[in-house]
């Protein structure tokens, strides 16, 4: 099936597509649904604490008891619980098929649910287009994936869960033992610098200023970029990422008149930055070698 799809351009365009855009949808269900599933742990975790601590605590585990996953309970409308079905969970074609409303109680639906499919679809054919059908397009499909949930989560939430983050860490440190995107030493040194670089941003910058400027998932998500590209991506990744996060930052306020004063999550530009170093780097990098007169 691979050699057919590396000898049949349309038909790797087109799977390629449609493998992108069922992903998508599951990544709908992950940037809703994980945030919600850590909350519960959490309210678990800190009543059982309390429980241990004091005795006479009144212990009521949750008022929640019905099984909350990523699987279960099958997808509903949040307004009024109508049971999605499978035709009408079909990405893309649904929302359109729908009008962009529930089929029960008429409530829009978010355009952010098929802007995530058609932007997994996208990014899931520049991926194989740029990188072809091999080990590297695989892991890099993965990781384009989790980027995609991080960003949805940080915009939504402004927290970077370590579900997401540090497995990819351990996974980018594991596929360079076979020298996948850079060699294990520097995967190593990319790791810890990568956290490094941006914990002594955050030091200083609450040093002066007593506030803090950024979450620790940051620094763990510049980590994992480290442990998957190397430190040498690391100066690029930061550079690309803040000009990105001025961009949209300013286009956010000329266009939607955000105040100056409210947060704007980090995370989502450091995942763009090292999207584009992990298919374009390569080049960026000689390019610049040879601007410098290096190479």
């Amino acid at each position: 099936m691979l050699e057919v799809l590396q000898h049949t351009p349309v038909l790797l365009g087109v799977f390629t597509i449609i493998l992108g855009l069922i992903f998508g949808s599951f990544l709908n269900v992950v940037i809703y649904r994980l945030p919600k599933i850590l909350i519960r742990e959490w309210s678990r975790d800190c009543i059982s604490f309390l429980a241990e601590q004091d005795k006479a605590f009144a212990f009521t585990p949750t008022t929640e008891t019905e099984p909350f996953t990523l699987s279960i309970p099958s997808s509903r409308c949040p307004h009024c619980g109508h049971k999605i079905t499978i035709l009408e969970n079909i990405p893309v074609l649904s929302y359109l098929f729908l009008k962009g409303r529930c089929r029960q109680c008429k409530t829009k639906i978010s355009l952010r649910y098929p802007f995530i499919e058609l932007l997994t679809g996208l990014l899931t054919l520049v991926v194989v287009l740029q990188l072809g059908v091999n080990w590297q397009s695989f892991f890099a499909l993965l990781l384009t994936w989790n980027l995609i949930a991080l960003s949805g989560i940080d915009f939504d939430h402004q927290y970077l869960p370590d579900n997401l983050t540090l497995p990819f860490i351990w996974l980018g440190l594991f596929i360079n033992l076979f020298n996948l995107y850079t060699d294990i030493n520097s995967a190593v040194i990319g790791a810890i610098a990568g956290y490094l670089v941006l914990w002594t941003v955050y030091q200083l910058f609450k040093l002066v200023t007593k506030k803090e400027g950024m979450g620790y998932g940051d620094f763990k998500l510049l980590a994992l970029f480290g442990a998957w590209f190397g430190w040498q991506s690391l100066g690029f990744i930061i550079i690309l990422s803040s000009v990105a996060g001025s961009i949209i930052g300013i286009a956010l306020i000329i266009f939607k008149n955000q105040s100056l004063s409210k947060k704007i999550p980090f995370g989502p530009y450091l995942a763009i930055a090292g999207w584009i170093f992990m298919l374009w780097g390569k080049q960026m990098n000689e390019t610049y070698l040879q601007y410098i007169g290096l190479n």
